[in-house]
């Protein structure tokens, strides 16, 4: 039987959400913001499934700290698309997939940090 870990599988899916948002304003002419989300939002992916890998603890809890400021980036690129003239808005599954990984990601976090 297969394990599923959900914030690897949640992550790769906000990875595709961003995608397809980051298209959305390009095709808007939004071409800096576009590709900062684009940077920001899919490296929380990667960033998590390096730390699957890691060789000690302190190197998994890192790789996924960085995660986690890479979805606070995100988030901040979201709220800015959100709240600007002339730029679609980030839909509301998508704001709801980068709140769940946040807090996957907290909860790892701490949880990893206590095991020692």
């Amino acid at each position: 039987m297969e394990h599923r870990n959900e914030v690897l599988d949640l992550s790769f899916e906000f990875a595709l959400e961003i995608i397809q948002y980051s298209e959305l304003l390009e095709s808007n002419r939004k071409y800096v913001i576009a590709r900062q989300l684009l940077k920001s939002g899919t490296s929380i992916g990667a960033n998590i499934r390096e730390a699957q890998s890691c060789e000690s603890r302190a190197d998994f809890i890192h790789k996924l700290k960085i995660a986690h400021k890479e979805a606070i980036e995100t988030d901040y690129w979201l709220l800015l698309c959100g709240k600007a003239e002339n730029y679609p808005p980030p839909t509301t599954r998508t704001k709801a997939m980068l709140l769940s990984i946040q807090k996957l990601l907290g909860k790892i976090i701490s949880s990893a940090k206590s095991k020692k």
